[in-house]
C-alpha cells in the first residue's frame, strides 16, 4: 500500500512509501515526523526511538508497547492516546497535551514532563522515577501504583499528587 504522512498545518507530504503498514513506514525511514497528523494511527509495538514527533497531532493514537525512548514529543497532542506499556524513558514531553491518555504500566523514567497537561490521564503502575513533573497539570490524573521515587515536582503540586494517590494528609 502507498502511505503518505502529511504535515498537519500545510498538508505537505513528509513521507511517501510503499509499505504494508504505517508502522513499517515509520520504522524503515526513521523519519522526522514533526507536526505530522497521525490521529488514530496504529503504531502498536513500533520502534520510534529518538523520533522527532514535536508538535505532532497524535490524538487517540495506539502506541501500546511501542519504543519511544528519547523521542521528542515537545508540544505534541496525545489526548486519548493509548500508551499502555510504552517505553518513554528519557522522552521529552515538555508542554505536551496528554489529557485522558492511557499510560498504565508505561516506563517514563527520566522523562521530561515539564508543563505537560496530564489531566485525567491514567498513570496506574507507570514508572516515573526521576521524571521531571514541574508545572505539569495532574488534576484528576490516576497515579495509583505509580513509581514516583526521585520525580521532580514543585511544592504547589504536592496536593494534586497526593489526591491522585488517594492519600489524605492530616495535620
Amino acid at each position: 500500500m502507498k502511505i503518505e504522512i502529511r504535515n498537519r498545518f500545510d498538508n505537505s507530504i513528509i513521507v511517501t512509501a510503499e509499505c504494508s503498514s504505517l508502522k513499517e513506514a515509520v520504522e524503515l525511514h526513521k523519519t522526522n515526523l514533526e507536526e505530522a497528523n497521525l490521529i488514530e494511527a496504529n503504531l502498536k509495538e513500533a520502534d520510534l526511538r529518538m523520533t522527532n514527533l514535536r508538535e505532532a497531532d497524535l490524538r487517540n493514537a495506539n502506541f501500546e508497547s511501542a519504543n519511544l525512548q528519547r523521542a521528542d514529543l515537545v508540544g505534541a497532542d496525545l489526548r486519548g492516546a493509548d500508551l499502555f506499556g510504552t517505553d518513554l524513558r528519557g522522552a521529552d514531553l515538555e508542554g505536551a497535551n496528554l489529557r485522558g491518555a492511557y499510560f498504565e504500566g508505561a516506563d517514563l523514567r527520566e522523562a521530561n514532563l515539564i508543563g505537560a497537561d496530564l489531566r485525567g490521564a491514567n498513570l496506574e503502575g507507570a514508572d516515573l522515577r526521576g521524571a521531571d513533573l514541574r508545572r505539569a497539570n495532574l488534576e484528576g490524573a490516576y497515579l495509583e501504583g505509580a513509581y514516583l521515587v526521585g520525580a521532580v515536582i514543585l511544592t504547589n503540586q504536592k496536593d494534586s499528587i497526593l489526591s491522585s494517590l488517594k492519600i489524605n494528609v492530616i495535620d
